[in-house]
């Protein structure tokens, strides 16, 4: 086929066969499939000839007349990995997604993706952290290191080395019946998800006691089959004696993160610690935050610079 008539959605398909079957777990090539899907729907007769800035951006605002924001901040980051490859093979150009805006309808009884600092220690002090594995530690874990609900369930003795303070994420637990197979260990979301994770000394010293009786290769936190949903309703129970708004597992990730970015410390960073397989996941993710961040830093150098002459002559060399 002429690469001018090469249809977006057929390069799709091709891309995720080579590139993501057999590399990503069954649920998130399902994923790509469900995006294929609705791209073929969407732009049936889009070719690499007539994608440019505006041609993407009428597509992603399609997608987003059905979908919720956050949905189509996920379809637009399937769609710009194949059009990054795409420029990689010259079948593009210019990237036609760069200051792309996104939208979405809005749901007003959606959950709130994170909560603020003062929230996550109320919910923190609401935890009953008895001297035995409960699910009210996980989720202590999870709102301290940022893992995604199946890394941390796949957690081992031997994953920890409590000596310098460190996790190692190598691998997720099956909770979810995905095409019959579920329980046991599987892989994670992808290579950037293998990472060391730096715990702070008190969280570290106390689970350093919690397991120091669990088998070196027994997951932590398993004892018969988990539901995502148990321990949802654990974690909602937390948030309204706290008197907090309720979240999600999900969303103390994206509390982590944002405390994080809150606190100074640099995205480049965050996006190791998440386990994003670039910084501009993270960016894209968190851009409301980094925008209020970066308002705060205009405000600073203004500041700063204005002192540099206030109440005396300009500098000179």
């Amino acid at each position: 086929m002429n690469e001018n008539n090469l249809l977006f959605h057929e390069y799709f398909s091709d891309w995720i066969k080579v590139y993501k079957q057999g590399a990503v777990r069954p649920v998130t090539y399902k994923k790509y499939l469900l995006t294929l899907q609705r791209l073929t729907e969407l732009a049936p007769s889009l070719t690499f000839s007539e994608l440019d800035k505006r041609k993407y951006q009428i597509l992603i605002n399609e997608y987003a007349k059905t979908h919720e924001k956050e949905t189509t901040m996920n379809f637009h980051h399937q769609l710009k990995g194949v059009i990054l490859d795409a420029i990689d093979e010259g079948l593009l150009k210019t990237d036609p997604t760069r200051k792309v805006v996104i939208k979405g309808k809005e749901n007003d009884n959606k959950k709130p993706k994170f909560l603020n600092q003062s929230e996550i220690r109320l919910l923190c002090s609401t935890l009953n952290l008895h001297d035995k594995i409960n699910w009210d530690w996980f989720i202590l874990l999870l709102a301290k290191t940022g893992m995604r609900f199946a890394e941390a369930l796949a957690l081992t003795p031997n994953d920890f080395d409590f000596e310098n303070q460190k996790v190692k994420i190598t691998k997720t637990w099956k909770y979810r019946k995905i095409d019959g197979d579920f329980g046991g260990f599987g892989e994670t979301k992808n290579y950037f998800s293998k990472r060391t994770i730096q715990l702070d000394p008190l969280l570290n010293d106390q689970l350093k006691e919690l397991i120091k009786d669990i088998a070196n290769d027994q997951p932590i936190f398993i004892s018969t089959r988990i539901f995502n949903s148990t321990v949802n309703g654990r974690l909602k129970t937390l948030c309204k004696k706290a008197n907090i708004p309720v979240i999600s597992l999900h969303a103390l990730r994206h509390t982590h993160a944002s405390i994080l970015l809150f606190a100074g410390v640099s995205i480049a960073s965050v996006a190791k610690r998440l386990g994003h397989a670039n910084i501009t996941t993270t960016q894209e993710t968190y851009l409301h935050i980094i925008k209020e961040l970066e308002d705060k830093d205009n405000e600073k150098v203004v500041n700063y610079l204005t002192s540099l002459t206030a109440g005396g002559n300009l500098l000179t060399a």
